[in-house]
């Protein structure tokens, strides 16, 4: 059975409070995005030990560091190098939390990806090195503002790279707004199975284009079928973390520079109440699976 999880910064910038209302909704892991207002290569040293202090105090752990990697310009060198930094900071995370994955991306979509396929393949040798050397998996998330947005783009990836460093990071809404997208599940689904390594749970609309897309919470969407995506997983024997990225708000839909560059507590505000419901769904969902 999979464990429930969820992204911090979904709840609260406060690291302490993310992991009580996790603990009310069962959740046995997390997964930092930004905390205290600092994006995860950025937290300091002596908040990443308050973090661990509070993991044991709560008995809960991490089970990926949602990390910005390779969200960048492909060919800028000077913003690879830095982000080859971000990698590695991550990293250090990673072995700290004793964690094993580090989210990573596919650079600002300029075009088809391609256009850019052997650029893509080669920016990955040296973070496949790295992750070899630290035995830590790079799971690559396929999302709209990145060259790699869709299951279908995401799955002939893999193949190219041919790593078992590198693996899938699942979000079934993320096809609502990709360009090609197709059924979550079970159609895009079907071709991450073989390299998933990870899962985030958010629900949208889907709409004429994709750019008219919105998130609501999670099971209210009415396009992808949770109950038959859960059950899914629970079948194949998938024992990793499903992380809520709730990416709704009640009040307001956040905007799009917020949901490509999540963080800070811009991005936090009023995430509480608005992952409090899409937990409460998931729990009423889970109920109703077969075990």
């Amino acid at each position: 059975m999979f464990k429930l999880s969820v992204i911090s910064d979904e709840i609260s910038q406060d690291f302490e409070r993310v992991l009580q209302v996790a603990q009310e909704y069962d959740a046995e892991q997390v997964e930092p995005r930004s905390v205290w207002d600092n994006p995860p290569q950025d937290i300091p040293d002596g908040d990443v030990a308050k973090m661990k202090k509070l993991l044991e105090q709560y008995g809960m752990s991490v089970c990926c560091i949602a990390s910005p990697f390779l969200k960048c310009d492909l060919g800028d060198e000077e913003q690879y190098q830095e982000h080859l930094g971000i990698l590695r900071r991550c990293i250090q995370l990673a072995h700290t939390f004793n964690c094993k994955i580090i989210r990573g991306f596919t650079f600002w979509r300029t075009g088809p990806p391609q256009d850019v396929w052997q650029q893509l393949l080669d920016a990955y040798e040296e973070p496949i090195k790295i992750c070899e050397q630290e035995d830590v998996y790079i799971g690559i998330e396929n999302e709209s503002s990145t060259h790699i947005g869709s299951a279908g783009e995401a799955e002939q990836l893999y193949k190219a790279m041919a790593s078992p460093r590198v693996r899938a990071i699942w979000d079934p809404a993320n096809e609502v707004f990709a360009e090609g997208g197709e059924l979550p599940y079970p159609t895009a689904f079907e071709r991450m199975k073989p390299f998933l390594i990870h899962v985030h749970i958010k629900d949208a609309v889907k709409a004429d284009t994709p750019e008219k897309g919105r998130c609501v919470p999670v099971g209210d969407g009415g396009y992808i079928d949770y109950p038959g995506q859960f059950q899914a997983l629970i079948d194949m024997g998938y024992e990793g973390a499903c992380s809520l990225e709730t990416h709704w708000r009640p009040d307001e839909e956040l905007d799009s520079d917020l949901l490509n560059q999540p963080g800070g507590a811009a991005f936090s505000a009023t995430g509480e109440p608005a992952s409090r419901i899409c937990f409460e769904n998931i729990k009423k969902i889970l109920a109703g699976l077969k075990y």
